[in-house]
């Protein structure tokens, strides 16, 4: 019985952001998320209840796990280029498994600036731990011209932006080969934890 309950409510999740992808927030409806799931407008109110409701759904399963891994990851022993190999990893990741977060996130940010963070927060980020962690990183590895607020922001950024901007790069630069923007991502990886480590290490 939990089984099929996980089941429905992972198809309810899935219907929901094709519509929220294809329609928006405002413009998606309970009813049409109800029909691409296969069930009926009353058993999608059992779940969700609401369309806020879902659309939090959305983004707690995404974040769900990554949260708790990357603070378990900063706070561990492994050596700092570990940690942000395994950060990298993990924010590419994320965004190949769910690739509609960036513009769920930026759409979101101009209709609701305060969900995202109210999510991300309740998922287990602790913020002040992580700039503190990498406070002391910095400090052991003597770098002086970044703060841990610029490292995370510039990690996210090199991460994110292959995503959020996948349309004008598959179809500029890549002339619509889904494959080799594939390929891209994968190498996106390696690429910018040397250009994060190289920008550590220059004066």
């Amino acid at each position: 019985m939990v089984q099929l309950e996980k089941s429905t409510e992972l198809k309810i999740l899935e219907a929901a952001k094709q519509e929220f992808i294809e329609r928006g927030f405002d413009g998606a409806r309970m009813q049409k998320i109800a029909e691409r799931a296969g069930i009926n407008k009353a058993l999608l109110h059992y779940y969700f209840r609401s369309k806020e409701n879902l659309f939090k759904g959305i983004f707690r399963e995404a974040f769900g796990e990554f949260i708790p891994k990357i603070m378990a990851t900063f706070q561990s022993n492994l050596p700092f280029e570990e940690k942000l190999k395994s950060a990298i990893n993990s924010y590419i990741d994320l965004f190949i498994k769910n690739p509609h977060l960036p513009v769920f996130v930026i759409n979101e940010m101009h209709r609701n600036p305060s969900l995202i963070p109210e999510i991300i927060l309740s998922e287990g980020a602790k913020p002040e731990i992580l700039l503190h962690a990498l406070a002391e990183e910095l400090k052991q590895m003597k770098v002086k011209h970044i703060t841990p607020v610029h490292l995370i922001v510039n990690i996210l950024s090199m991460c994110i932006f292959p995503f959020a901007a996948s349309p004008i790069i598959t179809g500029v630069l890549f002339m619509n080969d889904k494959i080799a923007y594939q390929q891209f991502i994968q190498e996106r990886k390696q690429v910018v934890f040397d250009f994060i480590m190289n920008s550590l290490k220059s004066k």
